[in-house]
This record gives C-alpha cells, sequence and structure tokens, in this order.
C-alpha cells in the first residue's frame, strides 16, 4: 500500500534532500513518541517532538527536542534571547502553524518561526520528525533538517 507524501515529505524532494519516510498506524489518534519509536522500529533517543512556543514579546518559537526528554523552558528562553517563554496552548497551534497536536513538524509550517534543535541531536547520524501528520514522520541527518529549517543547535531539553 503507497503511503501519501505529506507536505514536508515533499518539500524534502523538492529540496533534494535523502530522508527515509516512516509511517505508523494510530487509530485512537496521536501517540507519545516512545510509542511511536517502538512502532517505527527506532531508538527513542532518534525520535524528536516538535513543540512551538511563545514569549511575552510576541515571538514564537520551535524546539525539537528528544521523546524521552522535556524542554528545559530556562535554557530554550536563553538559546533564542528571550527572559523567559512558555508552551503555545493546544488550541493554537494549528492557526500559527497549520499541524495538529501530535502531527507538528519543524519543517512547513506556515510561517518560518525561529527554530531550535536539542544539542543531543549533533551526536546523531539521523534523527525521525513528524512529517506534519499523525501517523508519518521522516528519518534524515540532523544537519539537514537544520539547514532546512534554518535551525539552530542548543542544549535546550532537560
Amino acid at each position: 500500500m503507497a503511503e501519501e507524501k505529506t507536505n514536508v515529505m515533499r518539500l524534502l524532494d523538492q529540496k533534494k534532500v535523502p530522508y527515509t519516510p516512516h509511517h505508523y498506524a494510530s487509530p485512537d489518534g496521536a501517540v507519545d513518541g516512545v510509542t511511536v519509536a517502538g512502532l517505527i522500529g527506532r531508538a527513542p533517543e532518534q525520535v524528536f517532538k516538535t513543540l512551538v512556543t511563545c514569549a511575552p514579546s510576541g515571538a514564537h518559537y520551535v524546539f525539537v527536542v528528544p521523546v524521552l526528554r522535556e524542554l528545559d523552558l530556562k535554557a530554550a528562553a536563553k538559546a533564542v534571547g528571550e527572559k523567559s517563554i512558555a508552551m503555545l496552548r493546544q488550541a493554537e497551534l494549528l492557526p500559527l502553524t497549520g499541524y495538529v497536536h501530535g502531527g507538528c513538524s519543524p519543517l512547513g509550517m506556515k510561517k518560518q518561526f525561529r527554530t531550535v534543535l536539542d544539542a543531543s541531536a549533533q551526536s546523531l547520524e539521523t534523527m525521525v520528525v513528524s512529517a506534519g501528520k499523525i501517523g508519518a514522520q521522516v528519518e534524515l541527518p540532523p544537519a539537514e533538517l537544520a539547514r532546512l529549517a534554518r535551525a539552530q543547535f542548543a542544549p535546550v531539553a532537560k
């Protein structure tokens, strides 16, 4: 059965970035990242979640952290030069990014937001992020993801 390409996959194709698509069944909607790692046969350390935050300045930032860890809000704020940041409310995610909770990718959002990849990704050969919908992931080298998302690396997970 051929799986449909997501906008993220089309973007990667267009930019000629090699990636491995992963599809998994999620009959009940979004599943946690550790479950996703098991479903696609990858180590949880390789699977990352995309988190969207907002700062008192009104700016939005995207952080990509390992599914086994949490975003360190203090370290994240420091990485983007803000005094503080907070997680975006779930209801605001779709209108802001075009993605649903559980299917948010650091690539292909409605707008390009400043993006930070957790520094732990730099030691990996490949990392897995959402392909922009629940049930689809893409695996690619961290440097390629950083280049496409115009992201910086910083220690932002705890």
